[in-house]
């Protein structure tokens, strides 16, 4: 008898886990598609001119949603294509509800990376044809090193993956907080904070001190 409401309870336990590992992500679509079904909502035309368009000093970026491309409604996709300048930057950012799978298409090489959750930077060169992972919730990013425009493409197992900023994140808790995180004083925080760039998801462009176009081409930090 105690075997088996010892099993019995297992068996609760491990419901319940695979409910809460189900949950995680978006819902699994009830039907095939959403909304009408005409056939211009399963084709979105020209991303770059079409989509959701950012242009900023760095390149530009173009992302779908569910208004301009009604298809991935439920479908717990969504995608980016990327068009970065040399030394064009993605800040680092993280998703909290995607991973992302990024594939290199033609240019740069592409220095790329995550932190982990045990401090543990995970940097990579990409080169056309190359693929990687930034698993969901980590803070990663993207840097043109080379001397060719970088188009990438990034896909996301969320129609709504969230992007957060991490520096312009940091520097809209209080003072003493920032302070605190990076250890510095507090007259270091507020002159960051006069100086922080836009908090939005546009890609930005280092300054000739930080990159120099095909320089530094490593893995290193």
């Amino acid at each position: 008898m105690e075997s088996k409401k010892l099993m019995l309870v297992v068996m609760i336990l491990g419901a319940a886990a695979a409910n809460v590992f189900v949950s995680a992500a978006d819902p699994d679509p009830l039907r095939d598609f959403e909304g009408s079904g005409a056939l211009s909502d399963f084709v979105l035309r020209d991303v770059f001119k079409n989509g959701v368009v950012s242009n900023g000093p760095g390149g530009v970026r173009a992302a779908i949603n569910t208004t301009l491309f009604p298809g991935i409604t439920s479908q717990g996709i969504t995608y980016v294509h990327f068009n970065m300048v040399p030394c064009g930057v993605n800040l680092p950012h993280t998703h909290p509800r995607a991973s992302e799978l990024l594939t290199m298409i033609s240019g740069g090489p592409l220095q790329v990376g995550f932190v982990d959750t045990a401090g543990v930077p995970r940097i990579n060169l990409l080169n056309p044809g190359d693929i990687t992972i930034f698993p969901r919730g980590t803070m990663h990013f993207e840097i043109n090193v080379g001397t060719k425009p970088a188009f990438y493409i990034s896909a996301l197992n969320s129609q709504n993956p969230g992007t957060l900023t991490s520096g312009g994140a940091l520097l809209m808790i209080p003072d003493r907080s920032a302070a605190t995180a990076l250890n510095v004083g507090l007259d270091v925080i507020r002159k960051l904070k006069a100086n922080m760039l836009p908090y939005t998801p546009r890609l930005e462009l280092a300054p000739p001190a930080v990159c120099v176009p095909g320089r530094d081409i490593t893995t290193k930090i």
